[in-house]
């Protein structure tokens, strides 16, 4: 009786987590689902939504780490800071860590991308799905080209986020729910790892550092504040966080105005930075010599292939970086990049293909991607469109800025 009763307190103390692993527990039977989009979130995420001080409609956050497979929920607590409500293992995506360039690349986006409630897709042929939205501005100015990325259901990923039809239930929910409440836009953060100084030493000799730079500014920008920070974008790049002054505006494709930073939040960060610098220099003693290996998507496959029997064709879990991954040394991590690229040459060669430049280029240096030319595709009607130039704020606009805007104010 005893041990019964402690595995029921045990089943119970998970559950109340909100986390992803209790869904292997708590799974709702979808055949008894009657209305997918108006499903309720289940019971133990709403009681730790009470518990944390959140309303059941306040806004949320999404954040992706693809290295690790993590997809996490952030929601606005009654003190307008956000917290950790659920985390779900992404049961697909395709490609490598970087971002995606172009059409057909198999690449999932990284980066900062709003979500508003027309890229909710109800009527998904994979269970449900909410459009990312890319390309977003950074994306179309730097000529990145795509559509029709998604996070859905089914566990099948060409290039997008793919989790269970469990999973993107309650995930829908989250953002249905945070839509009802009045939140205008959801922030989707998309980044390669989590963004710590031993993960920056671990692939700072990957191509695609210097963009993993300026996406660490945003990630630090919420790791100090708990806040979505403001995105803009100028002179191709993201800034966050950012005031712009003396009548300056944001233009993607254009010269940065000046800018200024609210000074509780230049003193936050200066002091996270502090400690950031002392982490870095200790992950470079330590893997002085050695970097990390991205495996590829086939390798990645491999380690879960176990759990593809049984089960439809059309489930194709990817697994984690983490899992098929490794530090090597510098030179053996040189050798195994020039090998890929020959056998990507070749398999091109072998299909008649004209070689195009890689999503990700194969080199062991930093350096900037620089996107193919490429034809431009029909464009996403959810995706980024430039609006028309909006007028100065006014002073009573200004004082009713979102909450989670709060470092942005003067």
């Amino acid at each position: 009786m005893r041990i019964r009763h402690f595995a029921y307190v045990s089943l119970m103390a998970l559950a109340l987590t909100g986390c992803n692993d209790t869904l292997e527990v708590a799974q709702v039977d979808l055949s008894k689902v009657k209305n997918k989009v108006e499903q309720p979130l289940p019971p133990h995420i709403l009681n730790a939504m009470a518990a944390k001080g959140m309303d059941r409609n306040s806004p949320i956050m999404i954040r992706i780490f693809k290295e690790e497979g993590a997809m996490e929920i952030w929601k606005a607590k009654t003190d307008n800071r956000f917290d950790k409500i659920a985390d779900y293992k992404i049961c697909a995506w395709s490609g490598r860590l970087g971002p995606k360039v172009k059409t057909g690349d198999r690449q999932a986006p990284e980066g900062f991308y709003e979500l508003t409630r027309a890229n909710l897709n109800p009527n998904s042929k994979y269970y449900l799905a909410i459009n990312t939205g890319f390309p977003n501005r950074y994306d179309a100015v730097n000529g990145r080209t795509g559509s029709d990325l998604m996070i859905h259901g089914a566990c099948s990923s060409s290039g997008c986020y793919s989790m269970t039809d469990q999973q993107v239930l309650e995930i829908y929910a989250f953002a249905r729910d945070a839509f009802k409440g009045g939140q205008s836009t959801v922030q989707l953060q998309a980044f390669p790892f989590r963004m710590t100084a031993e993960n920056m030493v671990k692939h700072r000799l990957d191509p695609n550092n210097d963009f993993w730079k300026m996406l660490k500014v945003g990630y630090d920008n919420f790791e100090v504040t708990k806040r979505p920070p403001e995105v803009n974008v100028c002179e191709k790049k993201y800034v966050f966080n950012q005031q712009a002054t003396d009548g300056g505006a944001f233009n993607a494709a254009g010269k940065c105005p000046a800018m200024s930073t609210p000074p509780a939040l230049a003193a936050a960060l200066a002091s996270y930075g502090k400690t950031y610098d002392a982490d870095y220099a200790k992950a470079m003693s330590k893997y002085d010599g050695m970097a990390w290996y991205d495996p590829s998507e086939a390798e990645r496959k491999a380690v879960v292939a176990k759990t593809r029997k049984g089960r439809e064709l059309a489930f194709a879990p990817t697994g984690t970086s983490l899992e098929a991954g490794r530090m090597v040394k510098v030179a053996e991590l040189e050798d195994l990049m020039a090998k890929r690229t020959t056998q990507s040459l070749t398999a091109n060669s072998a299909a008649g293909a004209t070689p195009a430049t890689p999503a990700q280029p194969q080199a062991t240096t930093v350096a900037a991607a620089t996107p193919a030319v490429v034809p431009v595709p029909m464009q996403n009607p959810l995706a980024y469109t430039a609006p028309a130039p909006e007028p100065q704020e006014t002073a009573e606009a200004a004082a009713k800025k979102p909450f989670w805007k709060f470092w942005a104010r003067n």
